[in-house]
């Protein structure tokens, strides 16, 4: 056996570059040769992540960067699989689809799925497929990653070039686009296991031909994948909590999910093609139309449960639901880029349209069986979700005439999105010594949303049931729907179903933007000082109404005909609301080439994401500054201490960074190193505690956060055929002040009053009689999801064997221990909240885990072949803790897959 340095150089390091920075050895006959090569450098890797070519070591910023064709050969199709080798990255993914990233220790709540595209706040790490905005709140759009020319992870506030989401950082996938000198293609096929689950495939193809040399060119990609299960939904029962009003006096009636009962449950099949176009009109210009298309269809649950409903211990990938479960997202988009220079400027417009839809359901029948979620099981005198011993002497503790369904439901999800955006841009020749970059940018992103609990169990009200109800016989409730006059997707009642509560709302933006960046060369190739700032104007909106049905301790027959309730209380309420918000964020770079090898750099950087709104009582025409709810009475009850605002601004935050980037050894060793200070204030904090601040999520301003931190990446060619590298992060993360919430005071005219002593004006420490722990946080404690170590680290070898070229190679990854959301929200842990779950946002410490891959394969001619795994070690994780659904879930790694890939090339 004798190592090829030419193949060895190459293939090692396309394929074991750091996932901090790829950096790759082309063969000899294609590198630029210079006298000191040695055919084991690592050569230059150009990103685009200052919007302009230029090589990675002389970006004054952190970037990560992985390349195509180290994606292919580690077999990274989706983010999950991204997650693995990009250190200083976290998700709160309760799925495929679900989820939002953070960046830095810039981390958010992990909540369930339930009216997140209503509720949630605007994501600050901004996702791009090439230049089209993909980002979404808590449903970050997952692009299946193939024919990918490179993955670029730009880390820190990038307010300046990419806007308002690119808070912590921005994700940016860069396809390959058509080649107009050479037909080739791609073939790659792939069958493998789950360790105790079911069978994976995966067959993908490119095909890319020129149809007019040098002028015209086409690139089609097409894929499919299935992943197979390893959730099982096992037997059990479900009744109503002990001591609720519907276990004591409604007879607890209980249901089972012997219909759902089934092994590994949750596949995933990814499915769809992209089609490009360039046409060359000339030397100076091209156009570039894209067309994508992708069907993601998830099936059941991807979190298991630790105990079932009544607490009986259950094995890990287990769960118990009542009820069917599934995620379909499907988006289409086109994007068009018009490429050229003119008068010795280079010019690029670029414009996108993408169409999302999602469709997704799970259980909620934990929430049902709640004291909370049990108002919508019974109905008749008696009926309320409070406990009887609670309030003794009420009519209540003496009911009568209770009827009580089994707490059995769901809530399903209906999303069309829809994102336009427009962006020009001017550049200045990059051999200037003043270089200058301007641009302009136009956006619109409208998100409209049914979201219906379908948990009533209360029968509706069609004839038959109308009339045995007014004969003496159970009571009945009519069809809920949205408020009469407001906007809705769907205006229609939700005749014939068991929807108790909903929002059909629109939410969105418009956005107009300026930018502008300038590079001087104070010592030419040596000193530079960079500058940009960015202009914004946003215009927010949010519109439809929310939507419920009642039961109550007296018969209610709801009359819906012409908009009204019979018992004179509100069915729903209109939403209507409206803001603009107009700024600037700016960025300062100094880069100083300390040796032709060795760069150090500072940077100043600024970013935010934009605010929203809460789903609140308002009509048109009221002024954007409502600051609160309106209440449903004409006077402020006695219990309401705490309403929640109609809205909330921005975030934001502000970087300050050090980083030295250099190369050693003839090119041989590559060592990146970066330190940041970041201030992030106002964060946008999601609270939802049923029993003290009323039974929805909505979004405050809230702490202040330091973040402390320090980031490395290696690489070394040990040999001709023998790769090391490595990447790890630290961060620190405290919170800096200790904001509260603040009383409106109480009516002083109910016995209630007692157990609500909070002035106007000051922070509330107890409402209805209970402690109220710090709902916006305290000194010294962490955001969710900011593990205060990650590390990543492989090694790879490549030889030559006669006409084959074997390869092996193998990795670890690990992410430290972090919570799901602030460390003063009610610990999920302790019995008095979470057995069971008092609210959906319950803290929980997720601990540390660390997985290994692996692959060994061999090439010849155009033929690889590859045996790939991952989780090889099985670690369970979990990666997200919550009480998303009422009871304690898990989201659990992904367990062993093992793959056998074939692919050809010509």
């Amino acid at each position: 056996m004798k190592p090829n340095p030419k193949i060895a150089a190459a293939v090692a390091a396309i394929l074991s570059a750091p996932a901090t920075m790829i950096v790759f050895a082309a063969p000899a006959d294609t590198a630029t040769a210079t006298t000191a090569d040695t055919g084991l450098e690592l050569t230059e890797v150009t990103v685009t992540a200052e919007r302009r070519t230029e090589n990675l070591q002389d970006v004054p910023i952190t970037v990560q960067a992985i390349s195509g064709a180290q994606l292919t050969q580690l077999n990274v199709t989706n983010f999950n699989d991204l997650l693995k080798y990009t250190p200083n990255v976290t998700f709160s993914g309760n799925g495929p689809g679900t989820g939002n990233i953070f960046m830095r220790g810039l981390g958010g709540i992990g909540s369930g799925n339930q009216s997140q595209s209503t509720t949630a706040a605007f994501p600050n790490v901004a996702l791009y497929l090439d230049d089209q905005s993909m980002q979404f709140p808590a449903r970050n759009n997952d692009p299946y990653l193939v024919d990918m020319e490179r993955v670029e992870i730009l880390e820190g506030p990038q307010g300046t070039l990419f806007g308002g989401g690119a808070q912590a950082g921005a994700i940016r996938y860069i396809t390959n686009k058509p080649k107009l000198d050479s037909t080739s293609g791609e073939f790659t096929a792939g069958y493998g296991y789950t360790s105790g689950g079911d069978p994976n495939s995966q067959l993908n193809a490119v095909l890319n031909l020129p149809l007019i040399p040098d002028t015209l060119a086409v690139r089609a990609v097409v894929f499919s994948e299935h992943q197979g299960g390893y959730i099982s939904n096992v037997a059990s029962t479900i009744g109503y909590q002990p001591g609720s009003a519907a276990a004591t006096l409604g007879g607890n009636p209980t249901a089972n999910n012997s219909s759902l009962v089934q092994s590994n449950g949750n596949s995933v099949d990814y499915q769809g093609a992209r089609l490009s176009v360039l046409w060359k009109f000339n030397d100076d210009w091209n156009f570039l139309l894209q067309q994508n298309y992708q069907d993601m269809n998830a099936n059941g649950y991807f979190y298991a449960y630790p105990q079932d409903s009544n607490g009986t211990p259950l094995q890990p990938y287990q769960i118990a639901a009542f009820t069917p479960a599934y995620n379909k997202d499907r988006y289409e988009s086109t994007a068009w880029t018009l490429n050229g220079q003119f008068a010795g400027l280079k010019a690029v417009y670029t414009g996108s349209y993408m169409v999302r839809h999602i469709d997704g359901q799970q259980d909620y029948s934990n929430y049902m069986r709640s004291t909370v979620g049990s108002y919508y099981g019974c109905i008749g005198k008696g009926a309320a979700y409070f406990k009887p011993s609670n309030y003794p002497g009420t009519p209540l503790a003496t009911a009568t005439n209770l009827q009580c369904y089994a707490p059995v439901g769901d809530w399903n999800d209906k999303v069309t999105n829809t994102h336009q955006s427009h962006e020009f841009r001017i550049t200045t020749p990059d051999d200037f010594r003043i270089r200058g970059l301007f641009g302009a940018y136009w956006e619109k992103f409208v998100i409209d949303d049914q979201m219906n609990f379908n948990y009533l169990g209360i029968p509706q009200c069609d004839a038959a049931n109308l009339a045995a109800a007014n004969a003496g016989g159970p009571f009945c409730l009519s069809a809920v729907g949205p408020v009469p006059g407001a906007f809705a997707s769907d205006p229609s009642l939700r005749v014939n179903s068991d929807t108790a509560f909903g929002e059909d709302a629109q939410r969105g933006y418009k956005q107009t933007a300026f930018f502008a960046s300038l590079d001087f060369d104070i010592i030419p190739k040596v000193l530079t000082v960079s500058g940009g700032t960015r202009w914004y104007h946003y215009n927010e909106f949010e519109e439809g109404s929310e939507f419920y049905t009642e039961s109550s301790t007296q018969p209610l027959l709801i009359n819906r005909a012409n908009g009204t309730c019979t018992n004179g209380g509100g069915c729903g309420f209109p939403i209507n609301l409206q803001k603009t918000e107009t700024g600037t964020r700016s960025r300062l770079n100094v880069s100083w080439h300390i040796l032709p090898d060795v760069m150090a750099y500072y940077t100043f950087s600024q970013g935010f994401r934009p605010g929203g709104f809460n789903r609140t009582s308002s009509l048109p025409g009221q002024p954007p500054s409502l600051a609160a709810e309106v209440p449903f009475s004409s006077t402020i009850k006695d219990s309401d201490q705490y309403l929640k605002p109609a809205g909330y601004n921005s975030d934001n935050l502000i970087n300050n960074e050090v980083g030295l980037k250099t190369e050693f050894f003839d090119h041989r060793l590559l060592f990146n190193a970066s330190a940041y200070y970041m201030k992030w204030e106002d964060v946008q904090l999601s609270l939802f505690e049923p029993s003290v601040l009323g039974n929805t999520t909505f979004n405050v301003n809230g702490p202040n956060y330091i973040i402390k931190g320090f980031e490395a990446q290696f690489v070394a060619r040990i040999t001709d055929g023998l790769t090391v590298q490595g990447s790890s992060s630290v961060n620190s993360s405290s919170q800096s002040n200790s904001p509260c919430l603040e009383s409106v005071g109480v009516v002083a005219t109910s016995p209630k009053t007692a157990n609500n002593p909070t002035p106007a004006g000051a922070c509330i420490a107890v409402k209805d009689g209970v402690p109220l722990v710090n709902a916006l946080g305290a000194y010294g404690t962490a955001p969710a999801f900011s593990p205060p170590w990650m590390f990543n680290l492989r090694a790879r070898y490549d030889w030559e064997v006669n006409e084959y070229r074997p390869f092996i190679w193998a990795g670890a990854s690990h992410t430290g221990a972090m919570t799901n959301e602030p460390r003063n929200y009610f610990p999920g842990d302790v019995p008095k909240y979470g057995s069971p779950p008092i609210t959906t946002l319950l803290l929980y410490n997720i601990p540390g885990y660390t997985t290994y891959d692996g692959a060994i394969g061999v090439s010849k001619d155009n033929w690889t072949a590859q045996v790939s795994g991952s989780n090889l070690s099985n670690a369970y994780g979990p990666t997200n803790i919550s009480s998303g659904q009422f009871i304690k879930s898990e989201i659990p790694l992904r367990p062993r897959v093992v793959m056998f890939l074939i692919s050809y090339k010509f």
